[in-house]
This record gives C-alpha cells, sequence and structure tokens, in this order.
C-alpha cells in the first residue's frame, strides 16, 4: 500500500500517531491519523508515504516524475518536495513537536549520554572485586572482549527494530513486535518473560538503593526518599520531552565522570605500573558473566532508534560511543585499584582477595565516602531513566497504547508502582533471584535472542526481506557465534553453580 498526501498548512493534524495502516490521505483527519504524514513547511508540501513492498516498475515511473522513492519494502520517507524547494531527507520518518509542527530530531549526543548512562551503574565500583583475581591485564582484555560482544549485540536489536518498524509503518516498536515478527508465539513469550523479570528485579534494586543513600544523606524515612526518587525521575520520563529528558540525563552523565575524576584522583596516589602486567588468564572466565551484566543497555535501543528516527549511521554511532565511555571508566578504575598496593599480591605470588575495593580509598581520604555516595546516587538515577524508558515502551509496545505526545499513563504506573512496593517490602527476594537468574536472563535476552531474531529476519523467510543492510557483518558465522558465546557462558555458570 503506498499513499500521497497533498496538504497546506491549513490542512495539517498530528504527526507520529499510531494507526492501523495509511491510506490516500483526503482530508485533515486522515492526515492526522497517519503514523509516518505530513511535514510541511510553509507553502505546503508533497509527501510520499510507502508501506510494504514497492511496485517496481511504477516506482520507475515516479522516479521520472521527480518522486525519490524508496528502493526497498517498509514505511520511509525519502523525498520531501516543497513548493520552490526540493530536499533529500535522509531519515526514515520525521518527529515532530504536535503543537508547533516543527521537526524535532532526536540529538545524537542525547542518544550517547542515555546509552552511557544506563550502562554506567553502581556497580562498577566493586568490580574490581570481581576482576582481581585474574589480574589487570586479564581482566582488561575479557572486558574488551565483553564490550565487543554487547556492542554487537546491541547494534543486531537496532538492525532488526528499524526493519521491524518499516515494515509495521510503526514508530516505537520495542521487543515484543520485533520477537513476534522474526520468531513467532514463542519469541514473545521468552522476551516478555525475560525483559519484565530483569527490568522489575533492577527497577527494585536502583530504589533500594538509592533510598538508602538519601536517607543517609538528609536522615527522611525509607519510603519517603525511594517516593521522592521514583516520582521526581518517574515523572521526568512521563512528563518530559525528548530535549528536556536528555538535558537532564546528560547533566547527571557530566557529575558522574566529575565525581568518577576526584575518585580516580585520590585513588591513584602510589599507584604501581608493575603490578598491572600481572595476569592470571585461568580466572578469567568466572568474571565474565559480571562483567556482561555491566555493559547492558540493549533495553533503550529501540528508544534510541526511534529518537533518531531510525538512521541507522546514527544509531550506530550512539551504540559504539555511549558503550565506549563506560569501558573507559571501567579500564580505568580497574587499573586504579588493582595497581595501588602491591599487598594485593603476597610474597608467593597469591592474590590476596578484597572484600570491599572501596575500604583502602576510604581510609586514605575523608572525601572518598561522599563521593561515592554521589557517584552511586547519579549513577543509580541514569540507569533508573534508561529502564523506565525502555521497560514503558515495552509495556506500550506490549498493550498497543499509543505513544509520542498523546502517551498513556498506564505503561509508566506498571512500570513504577510495583518496584517501588517491592523495594519497601521485601527487595533481598529480588536480591537473590537476580544473583541466581540475572547472568542467564540477560544473556539470553541480549546475546541469544538478538541474534536469533537476526538470523530469522535474514535467513528464514518467514518475514519480509530486511529494509537495511546488515550493519553486523559476518553472516551465519557471527550470529552462531553470538548465539554459541552466550550458550557456552550460561552453560558454564549453571554447572559451577550445581556443583558442590
Amino acid at each position: 500500500m503506498e499513499a500521497v498526501a497533498i496538504a497546506l498548512p491549513s490542512q495539517l493534524g498530528c504527526h507520529g500517531r499510531r494507526c492501523d495502516g495509511v491510506g490516500i490521505f483526503r482530508s485533515r483527519s486522515a492526515v492526522r491519523g497517519a503514523r509516518f504524514g505530513v511535514n510541511v513547511r510553509r507553502g505546503g508540501s508533497v509527501v510520499v508515504v510507502r508501506s510494504k513492498q514497492p511496485d517496481v516498475e511504477q516506482e520507475k515511473e515516479e522516479l521520472s516524475s521527480g518522486f525519490d522513492m524508496p528502493t526497498r519494502g517498509g514505511m520511509k520517507l525519502e523525498r520531501k518536495l516543497e513548493f520552490g524547494e526540493d530536499r533529500r531527507v535522509e531519515r526514515m520518518f520525521s518527529n515532530l513537536n504536535e503543537v508547533s509542527l516543527k521537526h524535532e530530531p532526536g540529538s545524537l549526543l542525547n542518544a550517547v549520554l542515555l546509552i552511557a548512562g544506563t550502562t554506567v551503574g553502581a556497580g562498577i565500583l566493586a568490580i574490581p572485586s570481581v576482576t582481581q583475581e585474574s589480574g589487570f591485564l586479564a581482566s582488561s582484555v575479557a572486558c574488551i572482549g565483553c564490550w565487543l560482544y554487547m556492542v554487537g549485540s546491541g547494534l543486531l536489536v537496532a538492525e532488526v527494530n528499524v526493519n521491524t518498524m518499516c515494515e509495521l509503518g510503526s514508530g516505537g516498536v520495542s521487543l515484543v513486535s520485533m520477537a513476534l515478527r522474526t520468531l513467532g508465539d514463542w519469541g514473545v513469550r521468552v522476551a516478555c518473560g525475560a525483559y519484565l523479570f530483569i527490568h522489575y528485579a533492577l527497577l527494585v534494586a536502583y530504589i533500594a538503593r538509592s533510598s538508602d543513600i538519601v536517607t543517609n544523606a538528609v536522615g527522611t524515612p525509607l519510603w519517603v526518599s525511594a517516593a521522592l526518587f521514583t516520582g521526581s525521575l518517574g515523572g521526568l520520563c512521563y512528563f518530559g520531552s525528548q530535549r528536556v529528558i536528555g538535558l537532564v540525563n546528560g547533566g547527571l552523565v557530566v557529575g558522574i565522570l566529575g565525581s568518577f575524576g576526584l575518585l580516580v584522583t585520590v585513588g591513584s596516589a602510589g599507584l604501581d605500573f608493575n603490578s598491572l602486567l600481572r595476569a592470571n588468564w585461568e580466572a578469567v572466565p568466572h568474571s565474565i558473566p559480571v562483567i556482561a551484566l555491566a555493559f547492558v543497555y540493549q533495553n533503550v535501543v529501540p528508544v534510541v532508534s526511534t529518537s533518531l528516527e531510525g538512521d541507522l549511521p546514527k544509531i550506530r554511532t550512539a551504540v559504539v560511543l555511549g558503550t565506549g565511555i563506560p569501558l573507559v571508566l571501567f579500564l580505568i578504575w580497574n587499573a586504579v585499584i588493582l595497581g595501588t598496593s602491591s599487598s594485593l599480591v603476597d610474597g608467593s605470588g597469591v592474590v590476596q582477595a578484597i572484600s570491599d575495593p572501596l575500604l583502602r580509598l576510604r581510609s586514605a581520604s575523608g572525601i572518598v565516602g561522599p563521593t561515592v555516595e554521589i557517584f552511586s546516587l547519579l549513577a543509580v538515577a541514569t540507569s533508573f531513566i534508561g529502564f523506565v524508558l525502555g521497560l514503558s515502551d515495552f509495556l506500550c509496545d506490549l498493550f498497543k497504547l499509543p505513544g509520542g505526545g498523546r502517551r498513556s499513563p498506564l505503561p509508566y504506573i506498571l512500570t513504577l508502582l510495583p518496584p517501588f512496593f517491592l523495594s519497601q517490602t521485601s527487595p533481598e527476594i529480588f536480591y537473590q533471584a537476580l544473583d541466581f537468574a540475572g547472568t542467564y536472563g540477560v544473556l539470553v535476552l541480549f546475546g541469544i535472542l538478538p541474534a536469533a531474531m537476526a538470523w530469522s529476519e535474514r535467513y528464514s523467510g518467514t518475514c519480509l526481506p530486511p529494509s537495511t543492510k546488515p550493519i553486523v557483518p559476518g553472516g551465519r558465522v557471527t550470529l552462531a557465534f553470538f548465539i554459541g558465546a552466550a550458550g557456552f557462558v550460561i552453560t558454564s555458570e549453571a554447572i559451577s553453580k550445581l556443583s558442590p
């Protein structure tokens, strides 16, 4: 199906609304109902919108008459012909302000900071307690390997997400629509189960941790601190525009970098560079699950894809840079903790375990304690924002509720209230569950599932041919590696936990 809309400013309605399909826009109400509709400037415009596979012969005729249409399937806006102006639009669709009808493209910088803020969690400060046995050199190699794996996983999510938007003709599609389109009902069940469990468990942990920090700082009851944290950031996610959320999140990330820089400055005194060369490769496999968990961000990739209007080069840049910031932070912090004291290794070369990697820094300087609390609160806040956006978008797609300017409050209520109440009643249950099943859920959801969806989309023939070229090279070999590597880690961890 294809649609051509000819509209004057007086005929324009809302842009970006969900509907069951597109047709020829003959009235103001029809234009208002379109998912991807008209973006006009003064003087009017002609917009061509396409859904599903185009007619090749008709496309040639349109090209010869001045319309530059997409060459593959999907709903895509390629050329906007304004009276007196001819300009190519590279993006898939346009995000418009529904009041002013002005184009409001998502910011690449905000997308980078959203991914970085979601990835960086307060747990980064305690990761050296897991990597100390393998040493800095070996754990750094493992960290870079896990980073490459998780970058590839996120790019696979972006590839399938953009192709799903093209095929369905709808922005804001989440893992539900992606799994249903590529893997069918069983894929939806697996995706929903793992996604909901991981997100609710982590949101419970974030709220519980933030309320502890706020209560220790100002003395308010725990439930009041939790309500303030949940209400303020949850309200930001619901009421705030992309620009406002991006500015707030960017400010929090700047605060994270500042407090982290102070911790590194204090901790780097007495750094022993020779100790950084120690490597125990046999201990590396035990640290991989924890390191991989530190690079979870894929839940916000659909949000970023919609914000950046399906522009895959921008999405790829956001993923690489957004995860590159946490990678650098981890490597620096790992070096500071594992290289600040030669007493980490005794005379026989045996590693002396540190139950709390911050204990030495706390005893060295009185400023470390407050700085750690500030860093932790900011890191929890940025991760909380990313997970709220990801889960609410998931629930919106699951229940087929409207997004955009007329978003329904129900997904946000379901996102915020259950973890709030659970964090005040029995958060230890979720900590235990997350400790046991978090590794398996994350590797299934963000390791096996993206590769399986990409495999089905590219090679199974169960859905329309992809509208974009693969952005993760290597074909079947690469996808098989993603599935096999996640399966190997899951199996190894299961054997380790079950063995006496």
